[in-house]
């Protein structure tokens, strides 16, 4: 009889990933970047363990979105108290924190529990192409996608 291997969490072993997000739709940068945070790309997936890599995302502000979005999108967020419900465009949230804009397109891709947010704690996203993760030593990450 077969029995399933299940890892240990002392089994688990973390590498580092850079995504450069520079003219990637940011849906399909989002969806990338769950997948390596879950750690579906790797044959010891487990959906009770954090199993995902660390990732590092950098050019956040040269993300694109396509069609009218970059408009007509909006971005939510509630302050907790009746009527505190805020929306604010892409476009405005990409020029003033691209980080938030790409962070919360990847948190809706994870799962809405503890092992999501420990998953979303792995995430680093900057605005620029500088970042202070050198000594990890991060492998790159491309991206396939059709030209837009």
């Amino acid at each position: 009889m077969t029995r399933t291997y299940t890892p240990k969490a002392s089994e688990v072993s973390r590498s580092w990933v850079i995504i450069d997000a520079t003219d990637v739709v940011l849906g399909r940068l989002a969806s990338h970047a769950a997948v390596i945070l879950r750690g579906k790309n790797k044959a010891t997936f487990t959906p009770h363990m954090d199993m995902g890599d660390f990732v590092i995302i950098i050019n956040a502000e040269k993300v694109a979105l396509t069609g009218s979005k970059l408009d007509q999108k909006k971005a939510y967020r509630h302050s907790g108290y009746p009527g505190g419900l805020t929306a604010v465009s892409y476009s405005e949230l990409l020029e003033k924190n691209p980080e938030r804009a790409v962070e919360k397109a990847i948190r809706g891709m994870l799962p809405k529990n503890s092992i999501g947010r420990a998953q979303l704690k792995k995430l680093k996203v900057y605005a620029g192409s500088e970042h202070p993760h050198a000594a990890q030593q991060p492998v790159p990450y491309t991206l396939t996608q059709v030209a837009q």
